[in-house]
């Protein structure tokens, strides 16, 4: 480890800096401009005594990006002896540096949403949100009517098995058809932690559900959910919905509720009392009962008139 690595992680009272070493400002500003493209390396800053005739020299970094680092310039001399020689140049942080956040490993600072086409997410095999599944290759428990155990002891008692209890073949092929066969499935921790952060995102502590006029318990548009989850979840099929295909709680809503409005039929307006738009009949002649026609003679018409 360097001396100017060493002085900047332990902390060590100041002693005076050898004379030679202090004086070598020239050699430093060699070294650091050696080291770094020209015009980076400043003025010089300071010279810190690391030890018997060991000297660090500080001088500004004129580097853009690199707002308060200096360069570090580590110089020595041996005993009794006049040359100062060079140990080392490295570029180091000042206090108002500016510096890169601290590593956090992919695990930790992975987010919902940072996963892309094409991505790969290892799970650890000691993954707390899983546990192992049904795959057919369990010891069926002690008391389980296909255990080897309770075969001994039917065959002791002089007993079988009811045609009513299935075959492990059975269980196996329903739990495949189920789609239970699986290596691992979720823990009661990967439930729970799952249920918190949907019920955080749709749930009924949200603006949504506080202002809806009734929960999605109710809502025609909940799609019930299989296993223990549907207590307390489903998943929103209402298309102007803001949980849309999402994940939500029986206590969560919104103003699509299914019953929350039913929209009246358009009212139909009564006929108008005075219909200004049709046309009104006219006889041409008058009616034959009111007196006012007679009924033609027949004999006029043999006066020769065509």
């Amino acid at each position: 480890m360097s001396a100017a690595t060493t002085r900047s992680r332990t902390a060590r009272t100041p002693r005076t800096p050898d004379r030679l070493c202090a004086e070598a400002v020239d050699l430093a500003r060699a070294a650091a401009q050696e080291a770094a493209a020209p015009g980076i390396v400043g003025a010089h800053v300071e010279a810190v005594a690391e030890g018997d005739r060991v000297v660090t020299h500080f001088f500004e970094c004129e580097e853009p990006g690199y707002r308060g680092w200096r360069w570090a310039v580590t110089v020595t001399r041996a005993s009794r002896a006049k040359n100062v020689t060079l140990v080392e140049t490295v570029l180091l942080p000042g206090s108002d540096a500016l510096l890169a956040p601290e590593w956090v490993p992919w695990s930790e600072r992975l987010r919902p949403g940072d996963m892309g086409p094409g991505d790969l997410l290892p799970t650890e095999q000691d993954d707390l949100r899983l546990e192992p599944g049904y795959t057919g290759e369990d010891t069926p428990p002690p008391n389980s009517a296909v255990s080897e155990e309770m075969a001994d002891h039917l065959d002791a008692e002089d007993a079988e098995i009811v045609s009513r209890t299935p075959s492990r073949g059975a269980i196996a092929s329903v739990a495949e058809e189920l789609g239970m066969r699986r290596a691992r499935v979720l823990s009661r921790y990967g439930l729970h932690v799952a249920a918190d952060r949907w019920d955080e995102s749709f749930g009924a502590k949200t603006p949504m559900a506080q202002a809806a006029p009734a929960s999605c318990e109710s809502c025609a548009f909940l799609v019930p959910l299989a296993g223990s989850l549907k207590q307390a979840f489903g998943v929103c099929a209402n298309e102007f919905s803001p949980a849309d295909g999402r994940v939500v709680s029986l206590a969560y809503g919104c103003g699509g509720h299914s019953e929350a409005a039913v929209m009246p039929k358009p009212p139909r307006p009564a006929p108008p009392v005075l219909d200004s738009m049709g046309a009104d009949e006219f006889p041409l002649r008058p009616a034959k009962d009111s007196g006012s026609t007679t009924e033609p003679d027949g004999t006029s018409e043999d006066l020769g008139h065509s």
